[in-house]
């Protein structure tokens, strides 16, 4: 069981980044589940694991949103094929690459990731790691 239950990622612009994700995550098995204005969750299934949102939280401030600060997110994929296909789609969908889909055995040997840069700058992953 996961540690987290869900995360909230600020972006500028709501409709493109909301765009991006939904094309992006599609390989992964990701999809919209809730929206709310200018907030909508991913994630498998009804439950959002992930939230973008274009407006400040309640314990945010206009100061704070004013500079969004990149974050990492790694979507755990169920295949290496999942992670092509994810990188295919986010690249498609507007976002750069920041590394293509292979193996990082520097993390682990049976490592297998591709990193991408969404609208707003966020290292977007998709990892498989593999049985051993």
């Amino acid at each position: 069981m996961s540690i987290l239950d869900h995360l909230t990622v600020n972006v500028r612009d709501y409709a493109r980044s909301k765009a991006f994700y939904a094309q992006a995550l599609a390989p992964l098995g990701i999809t919209l589940a809730m929206e709310y204005g200018e907030a909508c969750g991913f994630g498998r299934g009804p439950k959002p694991d992930l939230w973008i949102s274009a407006r400040p939280a309640s314990f945010q401030t206009a100061e704070q949103m004013a500079t969004i600060t990149p974050v990492h997110l790694a979507f755990a994929a169920r295949s290496r094929d999942e992670v092509d296909a994810f990188h295919r789609a986010a690249l498609a969908a507007g976002g750069r690459d920041f590394g293509a889909p292979g193996p990082r055995p520097q993390y682990h040997p049976n490592y297998y990731g591709a990193f991408i840069l969404d609208p707003d700058g966020h290292n977007i992953e998709a990892v498989y790691h593999a049985p051993v």
